[in-house]
């Protein structure tokens, strides 16, 4: 058993070096692809927060004033939810979930976090019956704004959809461009792999010859191909998060009426996304060698 997997391995290798220039190839276009690839999940995510800071991830976010009695609070609720033609749910978050909502938007800028928590307000999320209709939700707004205790009524407005269309404009086109680079780096993979073994036609012969079966003959080819896809889809991780880190540090310079503090992506999201583009570029690896080790056996 041992004996296998030192000959699996030293082929693997030996198969790597000889084509040295097919695999530096096929890992730079994976490496590019996946980079893409998890650089569109961040993208999407960094629209997501966004998003979540200009509306609240609802229609309508009502601020309370900070420090209002559960009276007041009351008050409001029930002036909200008497809308019940127009509106369909009306959710309260106390100061200490705005202050998470808070710790998850300001992930970037501590010292902002630090201003705002102290005088946090809390809000209800409101969702209206019609969240097309823009004039129902403006007379909303204008008809919530004169509730006491209200500090301010924040709806969708031009910003808001514009973020929206970015989101999909870029979302799309880079990930169209992901996948064809994965598909090209999968072609590259199969290239290489069909180029190995047809160099090596005679030793497969003869290894056919004196009784080896075909899994024993294509396994250190697989093993080149989803080498080369781990490795395309690790260093794309590494450049993605030093990209993440560097975009991060840069966001907290921008100004604080910018609107765009909550542009970016922190935690444990952007690991999870290194650990999926590895998962991929080993699939795809995986997937070009067996294709190419299963077609051109036969040389």
């Amino acid at each position: 058993m041992i004996s296998r997997l030192r000959y699996t391995f030293r082929e693997m290798w030996a198969s790597l070096s000889r084509n040295l220039t097919l695999t530096v190839a096929a890992v730079i276009t994976s490496t590019v692809s996946l980079f893409l690839f998890g650089g569109t999940l961040l993208i999407q995510k960094a629209f997501d927060n966004q998003l979540k800071l200009w509306t609240g991830g609802v229609e309508m976010i009502v601020y309370v004033k900070h420090g209002a009695t559960e009276a007041q609070v009351q008050l409001i609720q029930e002036a909200l939810v008497s809308q019940a033609t127009v509106v369909e749910s009306a959710t309260f978050c106390d100061e200490a979930c705005s202050a998470d909502v808070a710790r998850a938007l300001f992930g970037a800028d501590p010292a902002a976090l630090e201003q705002l928590l102290p005088v946090i307000p809390s809000f209800f999320r409101v969702k209206p019956v019609d969240t097309d209709d823009g004039a129902v939700l403006r007379s909303l707004k204008t008809e919530f704004l004169k509730l006491p205790n209200v500090t301010e009524v924040r709806t969708p407005d031009d910003a808001v959809d514009l973020l929206g269309q970015l989101k999909s404009f870029f979302g799309v086109r880079t990930l169209v461009m992901s996948v064809v680079l994965l598909v090209a780096s999968a072609l590259l993979i199969w290239n290489t792999i069909r180029t190995a073994m047809f160099a090596r036609r005679r030793e497969i012969e003869v290894m056919k010859l004196v009784g080896a079966t075909n899994w024993f003959i294509r396994l250190p080819f697989m093993l080149e191909g989803l080498l080369q896809g781990i490795v395309g889809g690790t260093l794309g991780s590494a450049a993605l998060l030093l990209a993440n880190n560097n975009w991060t540090t840069g966001v907290k310079d921008f100004p604080v009426n910018s609107g765009l503090k909550a542009f970016v992506v922190t935690g444990s999201y952007p690991v999870w996304v290194c650990f999926l583009m590895i998962l991929l570029g080993a699939f795809v690896g995986a997937v070009g060698s067996a294709t190419a080790a299963s077609r051109f056996l036969d040389v």
